[in-house]
């Protein structure tokens, strides 16, 4: 090759270079476009049937709107709330979903992402509409078939409010018998439930008088029902409670004899308990016991006309006695358990004391005073646990003596060294 054409080879090389770079370019920029287009085609569908989809929220809206004004005539703006708030809810998820469309509608060129998101949002937006609609007028419809069902209810609950009644007659003539053999403070719950039962049934035939009057003007009724199902469920409870005094009285006169009965032979056993017990306060305080259940049982026949008091008061005379039983017995027996090891602790205090006594004779002048002061101590607590009649305190000086003795000991020994 002639030397002026050295740079041919070269620009062969790059002209080559070029042209593959170009070729890559168009390649990519075509495969980008078919798949452009072909998630353009893929979308389609999802945006044919989100024009559907506003179709028929659209349509939803109107329809409610429609039916709010039946409904306000009917329930009244207040019952009607619900449906007004989902209609302007609606309303405001429909604007939105609108705006998407027309995006999706107009002439600019919108890339295949935005599309789908745009018709994702509309699906959303439409479905939420629909959904919040349906279930405010579900619970319109279920209002409906309510009142529909109030014309039946109302004689049944007049028939329930007149055996109530009835009832009610036959409960004050019970308490008025249990009054004859009952004090009134044990037919105190009973004539509770007796005032509770007339104002129930007062209450209750308003109700359903006014409720009789809006079913004849067609006006809703429901709410009215309600209110006279429930106090008259609650009359019913209270006249169960008032029918169920009587045996309620008798088991209470029952449970007493039983208490008595029990309590009587606790005083007897506590009595004995008191003349054996060696403690003083434990004694005192079965003494006590034993006094105010034997009040108990002397006054009884004060409490005979409300056998719920009686029985009360006996079983509180009852606790009272076991705990203050159980206290005594505590008492004495630690009283016989120090009585038991007073003897054993005497003997230790006395052989410890010969120890201590003999340590100090063998260290002679060196042991000083603190051994010595230690031993007398010794020797004194063991003549109170000799002369204590308390066999605790007694015990408890023997064990005094005990560790003086063995504290004189250590210090003769350490003074002896």
């Amino acid at each position: 090759m002639p030397d002026g054409l050295w740079w041919l080879p070269s620009l062969l090389v790059f002209a080559a270079a070029a042209a593959a770079l170009v070729g890559g370019v168009v390649a990519l920029r075509r495969g980008g476009a078919r798949r452009e287009r072909t998630a353009l085609a893929a979308g389609a569908e999802a945006e044919v049937r989100a024009k559907g989809l506003i179709v028929r929220a659209d349509n939803a809206v109107r329809d409610a709107e429609r039916e709010l004004a039946f409904a306000e005539a009917q329930f009244g703006v207040d019952e009607s709330r619900a449906l007004r708030g989902a209609i302007d809810s609606a309303r405001a998820w429909m604007r939105e979903a609108f705006i998407l469309q027309q995006r999706l509608d107009d002439a600019e060129v919108d890339t295949a992402a935005e599309r789908r998101n745009w018709t994702v949002r509309i699906d959303g937006l439409c479905t939420s509409a629909i959904g919040a609609l349906d279930d405010a007028e579900s619970a319109l419809a279920g209002r409906r078939r309510v009142e529909r069902g109030a014309h039946a209810e109302l004689p049944a609950l007049r028939s329930q409010a007149d055996r109530l009644a009835r009832r009610r007659v036959e409960a004050e003539s019970t308490l008025g018998r249990l009054a004859t053999r009952f004090a009134e403070s044990a037919l105190a719950t009973g004539r509770g439930a007796e005032t509770r039962v007339v104002a129930a049934l007062a209450a209750a035939k308003v109700s359903l008088d006014e409720a009789e009057a809006k079913l004849a003007r067609a006006e809703p009724a429901a709410e009215l029902l309600g209110a006279a199902g429930d106090g008259l469920a609650r009359a019913g409870r209270d006249l169960d409670e008032i029918d169920a005094l009587e045996l309620a009285l008798a088991k209470a006169q029952s449970d007493a004899s039983e208490e008595a009965a029990a309590l009587d032979g606790e005083l007897v056993a506590a009595r004995r308990e008191r003349d054996a017990q060696e403690d003083p306060d434990a004694a005192e305080a079965l003494g006590t016991a034993i006094g105010i259940g034997s009040g108990a049982m002397a006054d009884r026949a004060a409490l005979a006309g409300d056998p719920f008091s009686d029985r009360d008061r006996l079983r509180a005379c009852r606790d009272r006695l076991e705990v203050a039983r159980a206290a005594a017995r505590n008492a004495q027996g630690r009283l016989d358990g120090a009585r038991g090891a007073l003897g054993g602790a005497i003997a230790i205090a006395e052989s410890q004391l010969r120890v201590a006594r003999a340590a100090i004779e063998r260290g002679g002048h060196p042991v000083g005073a603190d051994a010595r002061t230690r031993l007398a101590e010794a020797e004194r607590q063991l003549v109170i646990a000799h002369q204590e009649p308390d066999p605790v305190a007694a015990l408890d000086a023997a064990r005094r003596a005990t560790s003086r003795a063995s504290d004189a000991e250590a210090l003769a020994l350490y003074r002896g060294l």
